[in-house]
């Protein structure tokens, strides 16, 4: 007997049954590591999480918005007096659900 996989879904369909999760889960995690699309867990029990850590919400608002505070475009990370920071100012991440909205 041959088990067949089927079509795969087409991508309006995927994404109307992606809608009620985060926005963030399109990025992978960089705290747990989680795949792109699949749920934030707990490092130690590998629970998952019913929202997505908080440096996984900072990572996709680098990918989709233009920070207003900084001025730097997607991908750039924020900075503050030349330098670097780990997340991303609040104005950018206000930016980046609004945009998902």
């Amino acid at each position: 007997m041959t088990i067949h996989a089927g079509a795969p879904m087409p991508e309006n369909l995927r994404h109307f049954m992606r809608a009620t999760q985060h926005p963030a889960r399109a990025v992978p995690c960089p705290h747990c590591a989680a795949p792109a699309h699949r749920p934030c867990q707990l490092r130690k029990t590998g629970r998952q999480l019913p929202h997505p850590h908080p440096q996984r919400v900072s990572a996709w608002a680098q990918t989709t918005a233009c920070c207003p505070e900084c001025q730097v475009t997607p991908e750039v990370p924020c900075h503050e007096d030349g330098r670097a920071l780990h997340t991303v100012h609040q104005r950018r991440q206000q930016e980046a659900e609004a945009t998902a909205a």
